[in-house]
C-alpha cells in the first residue's frame, strides 16, 4: 500500500473559478495563466477544465509546446517574452505571442524581419512603476512607432501590470497612480489593452477596461488579496486538496514535549495525531499552529514539521483513528473546506508558495 498522501485536483473546481473570471469581465477576452506548471497543479491535469478559456499565458517555449500538444489551436502568450533570436523560430512554429519590454528583444524581432515574413501579434509592456519589466513611459511611444512600422508585427497590444490591485499603494487605491500614467501614455495609440491580473478583477473590473485580463491565482482557488478577501468573499472554490491520513495517535501529559527541539510543550493531558506529510512533500517547515482539518473538523499542527511527518491536536476530536482523513489545505471528501490561504498565513507565505512546493514524491489525482 503506497504511502497515505496525495494531492487531489478539482476539475469543477477549476471551471467554477475561470467562470468567475468571465461573470467579472464579460466584455473582456479571458487568458488562464498556466505558469509554474499551472501554478503546481499541472498543465496537463488543468488543461480539460480550461479548454473553455480564450487563451493561455505562461512563460516559456516548453510549457507553450506541452499545451498545443494538447489540442490547444489558440492564443498562446508568452508572458515574459522570448530569450534569444532562436527563440522566434518555436514563435513562428507554434504561433505563440509574446510579450516585448526591452529593446534587445525589438532588435531580435527586427532580424528576423531582415530574414522571415511571419507576422506575430505582439503585446507592449510598459513599466508603470512595478519596475520590474516594461519600458518606461517616456519611451514607451517610440517603441510604439518602431514596433508599428515593422513588417514582423501584426498587432500591438498595449500591456502592464499591477503592482497593488490587491490593496492599497502609498496611501491611495492600489491601481491609481499606474492606471494613470498607463492611460495617458497610450492616448492616441491604438491597439487593444491587456492590464487585469486576478486582484485587478476581482476588485477593480467595473473601473477598468482590458481588452484581454489574465487570470491567474484566482483560478486556483487563493483570494488574490487575502486577508482583505477570502476565496469564499469573492465565491472561488479550492482547486487542489493536499490530503493524508492519521498514521499514529500518541496520549501525552503535562510538560511532555513533540517534535525536534521540544519547541511545543502540552499544558494538559492530550492527545496527539502523526500524520504522512512533512516538508520533503512540500508543506512549509516553518508553519506554526497550521490550520488543518481531521475528519473535517478543524484543528491544528502542534511541534516542528519534520521531513516525513507533522503531529495536530486531537485531544477535542472524538473517535479518531488510524488511518482518519486529514487535509492540510482545500477540501475533505465530505466537503469541509480549508482554503490554501489560511495555511500559507501560518508560515508567513502565500498560497501560491504552497500550490508550487509540492514535491515529486506526492502523488496527484484528478476528480471530474
Amino acid at each position: 500500500m503506497p504511502r497515505p498522501i496525495q494531492a487531489v485536483i478539482h476539475l469543477d473546481a477549476l471551471q467554477h473559478n475561470l467562470n468567475i473570471a468571465r461573470q467579472a469581465t464579460p466584455q473582456s477576452k479571458v487568458f488562464a495563466v498556466v505558469k509554474a506548471n499551472a501554478y503546481g497543479h499541472g498543465i496537463e491535469r488543468v488543461y480539460d477544465a480550461f479548454k473553455t478559456a480564450d487563451g493561455f499565458a505562461l512563460l516559456d517555449i516548453a510549457e507553450a509546446i506541452r499545451v498545443r500538444d494538447l489540442g490547444w489551436t489558440g492564443p498562446i502568450l508568452l508572458l515574459e517574452g522570448f530569450f534569444s533570436a532562436e527563440d522566434l523560430v518555436d514563435c513562428e512554429q507554434y504561433r505563440l505571442s509574446f510579450s516585448i519590454h526591452n529593446e534587445q528583444q525589438v532588435e531580435w524581432l527586427e532580424q528576423f524581419q531582415a530574414k522571415n515574413k511571419t507576422q506575430f501579434d505582439v503585446f507592449l509592456k510598459m513599466n508603470t512603476g512595478m519596475n520590474r519589466l516594461g519600458f518606461q513611459p517616456e519611451i514607451y511611444r517610440n517603441i510604439w512607432q518602431r514596433l508599428k512600422q515593422s513588417e514582423a508585427v501584426k498587432s500591438i497590444t498595449h500591456m502592464m501590470h499591477f503592482s497593488d490591485a490587491d490593496g492599497d499603494r502609498l496611501g491611495q487605491e492600489g491601481i491609481q497612480y499606474q492606471h494613470t500614467v498607463f492611460e495617458q501614455t497610450i492616448q492616441g495609440l491604438d491597439g487593444e489593452c491587456s492590464i487585469s491580473n486576478s486582484a485587478a478583477i476581482l476588485r477593480h473590473s467595473k473601473k477598468l477596461h482590458s481588452d484581454y485580463v489574465r487570470s491567474g491565482i484566482m483560478l486556483y482557488g487563493s483570494s488574490p488579496d487575502f486577508p482583505t478577501h477570502s476565496i469564499q468573499d469573492w465565491n472561488l472554490k479550492p482547486t487542489m486538496s493536499l490530503r493524508s491520513e492519521i498514521i499514529a495517535i500518541q496520549e501525552i501529559q503535562t510538560n511532555d514535549t513533540v517534535g525536534y527541539g521540544s519547541k511545543f510543550t502540552a499544558t494538559r493531558t492530550m492527545k496527539v495525531g502523526i500524520v504522512a506529510c512533512g516538508y520533503a512533500d512540500g508543506y512549509q517547515r516553518i508553519s506554526h499552529n497550521a490550520p488543518v482539518l481531521v475528519n473535517s473538523i478543524r484543528t491544528q499542527t502542534i511541534g516542528r514539521v519534520s521531513m516525513d511527518m507533522l503531529a495536530v491536536d486531537l485531544t477535542d476530536i472524538e473517535d479518531v483513528q488510524i488511518g482518519a482523513e486529514v487535509v492540510l489545505w482545500g477540501k475533505s471528501s465530505t466537503g469541509a473546506v480549508l482554503s490554501i490561504d489560511e495555511v500559507a498565513e501560518s508560515s508567513g507565505t502565500v498560497g501560491y508558495e504552497l500550490m508550487c512546493g509540492i514535491t515529486t514524491r506526492v502523488p496527484f489525482k484528478i476528480l471530474e
